[in-house]
């Protein structure tokens, strides 16, 4: 394997980045405004640290891995895509449609790939709930919920919806297939001027599917999960239990004669998911992208379609 990522940021969600990169034989520098952290995993992983301009200057580094506060992503990816490097920016893509566009314009104009690190599109458990939504097994969907809870970490750069709903906005558009026709959101303001700290959007798309989203970091308890409700049952991905229980099917049905609905409830099962970390597979799946010339599943238009949600 190529030596040829450069991580750029070792904090907070970036030291799993610098792991991961290192762990698939990729990681050829380290890079972070405190030295004395960039030194600590460079020692660890046999890697030089660099700074930003020396990882752009660079000709053995091909991929730049972007784990840094929002507001420096359009900046920061616009000057690593001109340099040349296929670069991977952490969710959300951008804080604005405008940025986004600049940095997907810079992509194009470089012939480079812009990757956003929806991270959930390439957890197993998604994929397989995709695949069965999309295969049609429980048949037409209705509606869809998604709740991200927690008690803390609180952001400072970013509001809730920003900085948690990116991933369930991505999965729920993933799963509709379009583009929703109307959002709203409702934000609660607690504990800083102007940052929502609790939020509740919501979603309707042209071929009928409504959906919403619950985002906070002032919950009593932690829950991740995704549910998709359908004609011929639900779906209920659960990402805070054990990983031989995170999917569960309910083939609960709906049908209706005479225009009236009747429900008919029948017992769950689990569906077994072979065990792989999410994060490794997004970041191989970079690697592709910058030695095999792959095209992104979670592209810059994808991270662009997310924003138009959050900007909306």
């Amino acid at each position: 394997m190529n030596r040829n990522i450069a991580v750029v940021g070792c904090g907070y969600w970036g030291k799993n980045l610098v792991r991961n990169f290192a762990e698939l034989g990729a990681l050829g520098a380290v890079c972070d405004p405190d030295k004395e952290l960039a030194e600590t995993y460079a020692s660890q992983f046999s890697v030089p640290t660099l700074t930003f301009e020396e990882v752009l200057s660079s000709p053995l580094i091909k991929g730049v891995v972007l784990a840094v506060p929002a507001p420096l992503h359009a900046k920061m990816a616009v000057a690593a895509l001109k340099a040349g490097k296929h670069t991977y920016v952490e969710k959300p893509l951008a804080m604005n449609v405008e940025e986004a566009e600049s940095m997907i314009r810079a992509a194009d104009e470089n012939s480079v790939r812009l990757m956003v690190g929806h991270l959930l599109q390439y957890h197993p458990v998604f994929i397989e709930m995709k695949k069965k939504v999309e295969s049609g097994q429980i048949g037409r969907v209705y509606y869809i919920y998604s709740n991200r809870l927690s008690f803390g970490k609180v952001r400072t750069e970013e509001d809730v919806v920003w900085s948690f709903a990116p991933h369930d906005i991505s999965m729920i558009l993933s799963l509709a297939g379009q583009a929703p026709d109307k959002v709203i959101a409702e934000p609660t303001v607690a504990l800083q001027s102007q940052i929502a700290d609790v939020a509740s959007i919501h979603m309707s798309f042209p071929n009928g599917i409504s959906a919403h989203i619950f985002v906070s970091w002032l919950h009593p308890t932690k829950e991740q999960k995704l549910v998709v409700m359908a004609e011929q049952g639900m779906l209920v991905f659960d990402d805070t239990v054990p990983w031989s229980e995170k999917l569960t099917f309910y083939p609960h049905s709906i049908s209706i004669s005479d225009g009236n609905p009747t429900l008919d409830k029948a017992e769950a099962t689990i569906i077994p998911i072979p065990e792989s970390e999410p994060l490794k597979r997004e970041c191989s799946h970079f690697l592709e992208v910058v030695n095999d010339g792959r095209e992104p599943l979670t592209d810059g238009s994808e991270g662009l379609r997310v924003l138009q949600v959050l900007s909306a």
